[in-house]
């Protein structure tokens, strides 16, 4: 990457001390903290900034004069959005759709944008998000920075649809990054979790809204690769896909499409409606994993009934849940957090195998393991698909205490030296219990990524606690 007179001349003036002419008062505010979605590994921050545009938010990362990180809505659960003793950027002021080609189905929008929100513009020309996650609350920088993924059959990584970028570098430069401009940039930033740039403004492809229809299927373990090879894959008629493997066994994987149709919608909702209440949910959650018998419940009981009713829906009403529905109805003495492993198609039965023996040795509260597809992963710098994979989203319920946390990382653990012992990775995201040389195993491409972070960001000013732990090496 060629570096400008402009950073060269910001390198200079850090390297003489004289970028801490900032004020520093700011430096000790006592009692700012960053949580997260799970309520573990909050961050004690300096300085809480929340930008409304491009030219302030660079004013403030030229200014500030120690370590930098970025969030938006604060889902990634280990510290990825904050560092300790720094500045904490909130861009969820940064909301703004900047442009919509409806015919060419392309979107600008700032980085703070909610998928959500973008929904509420797009639905009414009969246009959806073409790849985003499975809920609606994130963040499009987020998603983007985190290379985030959902249901979407053959669409891989959201990365895979993003068109260019605008990044706000170290020095507080503002840059266009796309596959042919800045194209290292680029593929460092999708899925970079901050390291080289703040991203600002996502530019992305669309894709048509259509009507959809709900099929459910039981698939024996040892089939599943070949069933979602030849009735989802090759079909090509499918838009959402997973399988859901239940508690305690989680050996009948449960297959769930969401196909292209013609027949008339059963609901009548475009998109689903904010601020609802989700009391059932909660109390159902709070079932499975508190009372006897729960976890066989969902399996036997509960999931059969959700799945048994015939659901013909808009796409955008599919992509648009809320993630309250996930939530129980306290965290005070328990949370609920996520995992995810991405395997080989060719290994999928034996990890899954190996994952619910895992599971069961240490009585994890899983809740729910969700299998989702992904081609291989070309464009960024840190891809968690080399190949073609299944991946595995863990969803469990742990108590909040240090006793917790630790039995948690020692299963979590376990579960990532059995992907990396069949050819595949895990999801950064969520909470940093793997060992720096699981990442460095995992993720081999860091190296390449501390290559290009010392060129576009050489006093390591943007970071937070997972680069810390994991890129620079300066947290156990």
């Amino acid at each position: 990457m060629t570096i400008s007179r402009r950073t060269f001349l910001c390198q200079a003036m850090a390297g003489a001390g004289l970028l801490t002419l900032a004020p520093l008062q700011a430096l000790s505010a006592p009692g700012l903290i960053v949580p997260n979605i799970t309520g573990l590994y909050t961050v004690e921050v300096a300085k809480i900034a929340a930008p409304v545009s491009v030219p302030e938010l660079a004013r403030i990362v030229r200014e500030w004069p120690g370590k930098i990180a970025v969030g938006g809505g604060r889902y990634s659960m280990g510290g990825q959005v904050a560092i300790k003793a720094g500045l904490h950027v909130d861009m969820r002021g940064m909301n703004r759709l900047v442009s919509l080609d409806r015919a060419g189905k392309v979107a600008r929008l700032q980085a703070g944008m909610r998928w959500r929100d973008l929904q509420d513009v797009l639905d009414p020309f009969g246009l959806s998000v073409k790849t985003m996650q499975s809920y609606a609350n994130f963040t499009a920088g987020g998603a983007v920075s985190v290379n985030a993924h959902g249901r979407y059959v053959g669409n891989g990584p959201v990365g895979n649809s993003v068109r260019a970028l605008q990044l706000v570098l170290a020095d507080g430069s503002i840059v266009d990054a796309s596959r042919s401009e800045n194209a290292a940039l680029f593929r460092a930033a999708i899925g970079g979790y901050g390291a080289v740039g703040i991203i600002t403004e996502v530019e992305l492809d669309l894709a048509d809204n259509e009507r959809i229809e709900r099929h459910v299927e039981t698939v024996e373990l040892d089939r599943y690769p070949e069933f979602f090879e030849r009735r989802v894959k090759q079909l090509g008629d499918c838009i959402f896909h997973n399988a859901d493997l239940l508690p305690p066994l989680f050996d009948a994987p449960v297959a769930v499409s969401w196909r292209k149709t013609s027949k008339p919608v059963t609901e009548t909702a475009r998109l689903v409606p904010r601020g609802q209440s989700y009391a059932t949910n909660q109390n159902l959650i709070f079932t499975m994993t508190e009372l006897p018998g729960g976890a066989l419940l969902r399996s036997k009981v509960i999931h059969p009934l959700l799945m048994a009713r015939p659901a013909v829906k808009w796409r955008n009403h599919e992509a648009s849940l809320d993630v309250a529905e996930l939530e129980p109805r306290t965290r005070a003495m328990s949370t609920y957090a996520l995992q995810e492993y991405f395997i080989p198609v060719r290994h999928f039965a034996a990890f899954a195998r190996e994952m619910a023996a895992v599971i069961r040795k240490y009585d994890a509260e899983v809740l729910n393991v969700s299998v989702r597809h992904s081609d291989a992963d070309t464009l960024s710098l840190l891809p968690w698909a080399k190949e073609e994979v299944f991946s595995f989203v863990v969803y469990f319920k742990q108590r909040s205490n240090d006793s917790a946390l630790r039995r948690v990382g020692v299963w979590t653990r376990e579960l990532i030296d059995a992907a990396l012992g069949f050819g595949g990775r895990y999801y950064l995201p969520y909470q940093p219990h793997a060992t720096v040389a699981q990442f460095r195993k995992a993720y081999p491409e860091w190296v390449q990524l501390l290559e290009l972070k010392a060129q576009a960001d050489p006093t390591g000013k943007l970071s937070n606690e997972m680069w810390a732990k994991y890129l620079i090496g300066d947290r156990p």
